[in-house]
């Protein structure tokens, strides 16, 4: 059961990731707040994943990756879910709107920021409980440990104020979808890692 929930996460995790990169480039928002909301929900069976699978002496990595994979999906589903029900439906004004809407650049925004400093996070403890033997694994390892990198952008970006609601949009469309096309890799590797797995 505990491979089948790696790999089935691992498949549903690069659909979710494909589909987001889809709506990003259509422009349909709606799409990408429901497909990062299956980043998150794949994302944190994955992570837990690699908990079960980590040798004991790596197991406090993979415990670790499992506990900032939830916080991240917490942050970031509460602020996609808003997105799709409050925003979406047009029941806010003025400074509600302001503050959650995610095309503003508020606060919502900011939290969904510090939600992907917490994956970046999750995926550097993945990497630390990978006992790398094979090519393969040796690849997701290194590209699990560099996407920890993250962490220090998103965590400091928003403290910044470096985003701005007149922001030229397609800038963030450029660093999205490049993390998209980081980020398959990792989907992909995984399903690969969990389906060599015994148990």
């Amino acid at each position: 059961m505990n491979r089948k929930i790696g790999i089935f996460s691992s498949a549903v995790n690069l659909a979710a990731v494909l589909g987001f990169a889809a709506s990003m480039l259509a422009g349909f928002d709606a799409g990408n707040y429901f497909c990062s909301m299956f980043i998150a929900f794949s994302f944190v069976p994955m992570m837990c994943a690699y908990a079960h699978f980590a040798a004991k002496p790596r197991r406090a990595a993979g415990l670790s990756a499992a506990a900032f994979a939830a916080m991240y999906a917490v942050i970031v589903l509460l602020v996609y879910f808003a997105q799709l029900t409050e925003v979406r439906l047009g029941r806010l004004t003025g400074q509600a709107a302001a503050v959650v809407d995610f095309q503003q650049f508020g606060l919502f925004f900011s939290y969904d920021l510090l939600g992907y400093a917490l994956m970046s996070l999750a995926t550097f403890f993945a990497g630390l409980a990978i006992d790398a033997c094979l090519k393969a694994d040796k690849w997701l390892k290194a590209l699990l440990l560099l996407h920890g990198i993250f962490f220090i952008s998103c965590l400091i970006m928003p403290l910044l104020g470096l985003f701005q609601a007149d922001s030229p949009s397609w800038i963030g469309i450029a660093v999205l979808e490049f993390w998209c096309l980081y980020f398959s890799p990792i989907s992909i590797l995984s399903f690969v890692h969990f389906s060599r797995c015994r148990g």
